[in-house]
């Protein structure tokens, strides 16, 4: 959460309550204070909490009797950042701290009421980068991680709080491979999970050093450039050169502005009259002040971000399908046991190739990544769930849409991918949960577990893996997807994503604000695309 004072933001709930307060049975002129309830609101700049297990509508979610998780992948969110240098970010708070800024040098008029606050605001945010809050989230997340999955994992002893390199019998394990972009707030995050997770506390005499908890003695680390044009699937717009055009890669952002006085016209209206004269706020400058706050923020607030991320990164955008394929297979590859030697996406087959930098059978992986990256994996999968487009037109927004980024990526939020073992082909589904405290504690064997399962989490919420298309995994309540089904399920995601053509083909959207779903993938001949339609290079 950005730094600001509790005011403005109390003040901004205050003008946005009504709308929001009528789709929560709340009194329709109430004063908003509770920032618990207003940060249900935040999309992706929401402050993590944990869904409930049955948030996506998976019912039955304990784990089946002779059953336990065997391997777990997490694809881990940075956390809690400074605003970035986007348009409906870092540019619009900016922006309005720096009008404020002018307007203060050369009038000695004063805002009243409830803006009496911006008489004395001081814009003093940095970019990008991680805050300490953030930092303190990623940690927390190693420790859940451990807590959750590494005691199981590793069949931890009684007491055990953290990770131990070595055996019961002093043999050294081998080590975890965590990977991370180069880019700031990621590799920080990372070090910040690793200290969480692998953290000192399990010495017997305390480490004054922190170093070997961060790389090097308890896990090896693979960075990845970001930046370029090389392939990373962990910011892989780099690579897909299309996503970078106006018109392509913005689809969402545009949609934002058109969105924006839908809801905050009359919000600007009232904020005015406490303005003084020759400070004249735009609705631009009003969803500014939002941003300062949540950085803060309501319903409307939510569903411009729901929006934005729908037509960047997911079915609403050409290439959302493309930009997620990548993790998507290497997933596959760590599941089916298998390197991938030669790439067709954003995968960097010079790190895939080699047990050093992509092993296999290990009990976990962690890697760190952005929130557009999440969206665009549920993407590439199908899992249509998701595929349930924000109203470009709607206010207020449905409250019951599927497609909420404060649900989806939060500061911290992580997609996990449980391997399951179980004794039982078809293993009776369990209605609630069971807190697991060691392996074997509700009949688990791993000698014959046989039977492997995939179940997936969204920040603890199962996901319904029954609404993957095609229906491979249809059939269970619990989430639980047999592995070779949920394998089978992906044979044709990455035609489906057309890859080269999405990224690097030559063409253009006919009509950037009207809502259209492309399912995530554009192909020759396709409704609403312009074919040889960019612009020259030379």
């Amino acid at each position: 959460m950005h730094l600001t004072s509790l005011s403005s933001c109390i003040v901004l709930a205050s003008a946005v309550a009504p709308a929001l307060a009528s789709t929560h049975s709340r009194s329709n002129n109430s004063l908003v204070e509770d920032l618990g309830f207003i940060s249900q609101h935040w999309g992706q700049i929401s402050t993590y909490s944990d869904n409930p297990a049955s948030y996506f509508g998976v019912n039955h979610v304990g784990l089946p009797a002779g059953c336990q998780v065997e391997q777990v992948h997490t694809l881990q969110r940075h956390a809690q950042r400074f605003p970035t240098s986007y348009i409906d970010d870092g540019i619009l708070t900016e922006g309005f701290a720096q009008k404020l800024v002018d307007f203060r040098a050369n009038s000695s008029s004063s805002f009243s009421g409830p803006l009496s606050f911006l008489n004395s605001y001081k814009y003093q945010m940095n970019e990008s980068y991680l805050t300490g809050i953030g930092a303190n989230t990623e940690f927390t997340r190693g420790v859940d991680f451990w807590n959750r999955y590494g005691r199981i994992l590793y069949n931890a002893s009684a007491g055990q709080v953290s990770y131990n390199v070595n055996y019961p019998n002093g043999t050294a394990r081998p080590k975890p491979v965590l990977r991370t972009t180069s880019q700031s707030r990621i590799r920080e995050s990372q070090i910040n999970w690793a200290l969480g997770f692998f953290g000192p506390t399990y010495e017997t005499v305390p480490v004054p050093k922190l170093t070997n908890y961060t790389d090097g003695d308890f896990f090896d680390l693979v960075v990845i450039p970001e930046g370029g044009t090389e392939n990373n699937t962990l910011a892989s717009y780099d690579s897909c050169f299309n996503d970078f055009l106006v018109g392509i890669g913005d689809l969402g952002d545009q949609d934002v502005f058109t969105y924006i006085p839908r809801y905050l016209q009359n919000v600007t209206a009232r904020l005015q009259q406490y303005a003084p004269a020759g400070f004249t706020l735009s609705n631009n400058n009003t969803y500014g002040m939002q941003l300062l706050c949540a950085y803060d923020e309501w319903a409307g607030f939510e569903n411009t971000l729901d929006m934005a991320y729908y037509y960047d990164y997911g079915y609403g955008n050409p290439t959302g399908r493309a930009q997620g394929i990548g993790y998507l297979q290497e997933l596959l590859a760590r599941l089916t046991h298998q390197y991938i030697t030669v790439s067709n996406s954003s995968v960097n087959s010079s790190i895939t190739n080699n047990s050093r930098d992509f092993p296999l059978d290990r009990p976990f992986y962690a890697d760190f990544t952005h929130d557009d990256i999440i969206v665009s994996v549920l993407t590439a999968m199908s899992l249509d769930y998701f595929r349930d487009p924000p109203s470009l037109t709607e206010y207020p927004p449905n409250p019951d849409r599927h497609f909420i980024l404060s649900k989806m990526t939060p500061f911290g939020g992580h997609l996990i991918t449980e391997v399951i073992g179980c004794s039982e082909a078809s293993p009776a589904a369990v209605s609630k949960e069971r807190v697991q405290y060691y392996p074997t504690q509700y009949g688990y064997n791993p000698s014959n577990a046989t039977h492997k399962f995939v179940r997936m989490r969204l920040n603890n919420g199962i996901l319904p893996l029954d609404t993957l298309r095609g229906g491979a995994c249809k059939g269970r309540t619990d989430g639980m997807c047999a592995l070779d089904k949920f394998v089978a399920s992906q044979n044709a995601s990455y035609a489906l994503s057309n890859y080269d053509y999405a990224c690097f083909g030559n063409w253009t959207i006919a009509n950037t604000t009207n809502g259209f779903d492309y399912d995530g993938t554009v192909h020759r001949g396709q409704a609403g695309i312009l074919e040889n339609t960019q612009p020259s290079s030379d």
